[in-house]
């Protein structure tokens, strides 16, 4: 069974930084893409960066140019380095990994991943807080 766990977060002025890291168990990373999601107070969960197993990337519009996702494959941990921080970026932050992966994937909907099982703590792990203050 997948699991994953973030850690990392915290508080932070607006434009600092924070590493996010994510831990995955019961997979390898080889085959799986790799996923960064957040989610805001009173919002849905949306996709922020993504990385497949060969290190290709793919950012959403709001963070390209202030995040960096990367991975080690040695230790199946993922990154995300947030740069430039915004208020509006105060979320609880998670991470998942899918195999298959399809286009819709990166649609920054969390739906398709963990197989559209939204509260499973296995497969979204309990997210990681990040808090930036005005």
């Amino acid at each position: 069974q997948v699991q994953v766990v973030e850690s990392g977060g915290g508080l932070v002025q607006a434009g600092g930084s924070l590493r996010l890291s994510c831990t995955a168990s019961g997979l390898r990373f080889d085959g799986y893409t790799m996923g960064w999601f957040r989610q805001a107070p009173g919002n849905e969960r949306e996709g922020v960066s993504y990385i497949s197993w060969s290190g290709s990337t793919i950012y959403a519009d709001s963070v390209k140019g202030r995040f960096t996702i990367s991975q080690d494959n040695a230790k199946n941990t993922m990154y995300l380095e947030m740069n430039s921080l915004k208020p509006e970026g105060t979320a609880m932050n998670y991470c998942a990994a899918s195999s298959p992966i399809a286009p819709a994937y990166y649609s920054g909907v969390d739906y398709y991943w963990c197989d559209g099982r939204r509260d499973d703590s296995n497969c979204w792990g309990q997210g990681t807080q990040g808090t930036v203050a005005s």
